[in-house]
């Protein structure tokens, strides 16, 4: 059965729609609910644009066309997945990655694989619904789908010569920060610097506030006076009086 749906890539911007070797699809919802049982599964077959018409459906499983045969045979089957997994009921996600899978190189070709697009094409693909004794129905072929050219590296100009205005007062602004961040560390560094030199020299007024101990010799204490002895003036001391001398004889 031919049914009337188109795959398509999404319309919405998304991450990663279009890449050099993937691509993103629309999950079909309710498309194969009348023509598939719980038993069956739907493949996506990939192949180049040119070489979609000449696509013939494998009799069965075995007949597969793997995704190593690409390069020779222009198209492969792969995303095998249960008809369950598309009905209306059945919570899936939005979109379907075609080309995700780097690991395809190291099994062999034993399975399907959904391994990353050689070229950037353009591709058309198309769901296809298989049972145990062959295909069941199938969808339209989709638009050509050309992926994204990767740039080589030799092309990559290192110092760009256009730029926009708003890259140009980006750059000043944080020029600007830039150098009041630089001023205002180096006030706090010149401040630290001069707090320890004026601690290490303080000068005369610091040393007017500072107080010094000094060898202070106590005053003596007033002695007993000797019997005898009266006191001079102050200043002179004291002294014992001296015995009277004789008389002078007349």
């Amino acid at each position: 059965a031919l049914l009337p749906y188109v795959p398509r890539v999404p319309p919405a911007a998304l991450p990663g729609k279009l890449t050099a070797t993937t691509f993103a699809l629309e999950r079909p919802c309710c498309i194969f609910n009348r023509h598939a049982n719980a038993s069956d599964t739907v493949w996506l077959v990939v192949a180049f644009a040119n070489a979609s018409s000449a696509f013939k459906n494998p009799p069965s499983r075995a007949d597969v066309p793997p995704y190593e045969r690409l390069p020779t045979a222009h198209s492969y089957m792969t995303l095998e997945t249960a008809a369950a997994a598309y009905a209306c009921s059945a919570p899936s996600l939005a979109v379907l990655r075609v080309g995700g899978d780097t690991a395809c190189g190291d099994r062999g070709g034993r399975d399907p694989c959904n391994g990353p697009l050689p070229s950037p094409g353009p591709y058309r693909v198309k769901f296809l619904v298989m049972g145990c004794h062959g295909p069941k129905a199938e969808t339209r072929w989709s638009d050509p789908i050309l992926l994204r050219r990767a740039s080589s590296p030799s092309t990559i100009n290192p110092a760009p010569t256009h730029r926009s205005s708003h890259m140009f007062v980006i750059a000043s602004i944080l020029a600007s920060l830039g150098a009041v961040l630089a001023a205002a560390v180096l006030c706090a560094v010149g401040a630290e610097v001069w707090g320890s030199l004026c601690r290490r020299d303080p000068g005369t007024d610091a040393f007017a506030h500072r107080s010094y101990r000094t060898h202070h010799i106590p005053p003596a204490l007033p002695q007993p006076l000797p019997p005898g002895c009266r006191c001079s003036p102050p200043g002179l001391g004291c002294f014992a009086p001296r015995p009277p001398g004789p008389c002078p004889s007349k």
